[in-house]
């Protein structure tokens, strides 16, 4: 499976309308530069979404810092961009890969079969000399019915009842860098470690300059893994391991969920048992 394309693609298809083009810059610590930086400049025919806008819902007790957004509002915002279902949509971001894969998943969760991120990014298209506008876009509405693919997501309910049984299936992913995993630092959430059992595959391991690297590369990350046995990858805050859910798929693990609360929810529930330290399957 290839979940991209690359800039040399994308830039013979601005006139194209049945390719729609979705910016998702963000920064994070510094909430309103992405959409500053679209303002500024932005591959034309872009439409800017926000990860906590409208990529996220408002932050509760539990949940996470970037929970999930509310479907029916997704869906609206998805419609006032033109999208439906028999559009191709390419997703970017500056470069890092991380918040046009959370576009990706999302739109693939509620039923579009037709969605990629663009390799490189802004970053790339720009090194590349290709053409920015500073206007933005106005589509005539479309309508986008919702299909939700369940299959793709693991609730805190699903994860509580794999380490309360200290269960090895499925397997936990932590897409969060090795010092975090391990609990030597953490400078967000209320305390250091991981979800008890989770094995660490970091989500920047399956980027290159920005771009996915190739199904080959991906396979070698997961050779430990069984292509057989589910899977549900997590990460801070359910961002970062899009990602790592796109590079599973890229390598042909079919059985893979994500935990959108991720380590950020898991430790809003203060009973709940941390890990540190490195594990194995």
């Amino acid at each position: 499976m290839n979940f991209t394309v690359n800039k040399e693609w994308l830039v013979k298809q601005l006139e194209n309308p049945e390719v729609k083009i979705v910016d998702c810059r963000f920064e994070l610590g510094k909430p309103e530069e992405g959409e500053q930086q679209y303002e500024t400049s932005h591959i034309p025919g872009a439409f800017y979404f926000d990860l906590e806008k409208q990529l996220s819902s408002p932050v509760a007790k539990h949940g996470g810092r970037h929970p999930l957004p509310d479907i029916e509002q997704f869906r609206s915002e998805i419609e006032n961009a033109g999208i439906d279902h028999t559009k191709k949509v390419v997703a970017y971001d500056s470069g890092e890969g991380q918040f046009a894969s959370r576009f990706w998943w999302l739109l693939t969760y509620i039923g579009h079969e037709n969605v990629y991120v663009l390799n490189e990014g802004f970053k790339g298209w720009i090194e590349a000399g290709y053409p920015t506008s500073k206007d933005v876009p106005k589509a005539k509405a479309a309508t986008f019915e919702v299909n939700l693919q369940k299959e793709m997501l693991a609730s805190y309910e699903d994860v509580r009842e794999i380490v309360r049984n200290k269960r090895n299936s499925p397997v936990l992913v932590d897409s969060r860098d090795e010092a975090r995993y391990l609990g030597e630092v953490e400078p967000i959430d209320r305390v250091p470690g991981h979800i008890p059992g989770a094995i660490n595959k970091f989500w920047a391991e399956g980027m290159e300059k920005g771009s996915f690297k190739a199904q080959a590369e991906q396979q070698k990350r997961f050779a430990e893994l069984d292509k057989e046995e589910p899977i549900i990858v997590y990460c801070g805050s359910g961002v970062t391991a899009t990602p790592n859910y796109m590079a599973l798929k890229m390598a042909g693990y079919q059985n893979v969920k994500l935990y959108a609360g991720s380590y950020s929810d898991w430790v809003s529930y203060e009973e709940n048992p941390v890990a540190k330290g490195k594990e194995t399957i």
